[in-house]
């Protein structure tokens, strides 16, 4: 099992928090990302440094992640390409992508994305709160609980 991160906008709170859980269940993260990443240095923890271009770092993990591994990742299209390969895929405010939620989520996302591209401000997301970062905590914690109990 490995943990897979969509590091380019991963907020850096969501980042410590996974830096703290790659430490103490010793499992495999790798942070993929379009720049260099200045992260500590952990036999759990390493990074990808993919080209500039768009999508590049989703492609990689798209390509890398296998079933029963988890991704972090804000990036709808990029987590309807893992859900059904069976890869657990966490948003960084802890919403889980499902089979039962993702055609949802990617069919209101092109929708959101064909407004603003027709000139429709429809504003960002609020910033990331305290509660954000409880509620990723606890997601992660109880995914990755679930996870390595399978694995064993």
């Amino acid at each position: 099992m490995k943990i897979w991160v969509d590091a380019d906008a991963c907020p850096g709170p969501v980042r410590d928090i996974l830096l703290r859980a790659a430490q103490r269940l010793r499992v495999a993260t790798v942070f993929v990302a379009n720049k260099r990443l200045s992260l500590p240095l952990s036999e759990f923890v390493s990074t990808v440094q993919v080209g500039a271009g768009l999508d590049v770092a989703d492609g990689h993990i798209a390509a890398s992640a296998q079933a029963g591994d988890l991704t972090v990742t804000q990036d709808i299209p990029l987590a309807a390409l893992l859900v059904p390969k069976g890869v657990v895929v966490i948003d960084p405010r802890g919403e889980l992508f499902s089979e039962e939620n993702i055609a949802e989520r990617l069919s209101v996302r092109n929708f959101m994305q064909e407004l603003r591209d027709s000139g429709v401000m429809t504003g960002g997301p609020s910033g990331f709160s305290a509660q954000d970062r409880q509620q990723f905590a606890a997601a992660l914690d109880r995914e990755l609980t679930r996870l390595l109990k399978t694995r064993t």
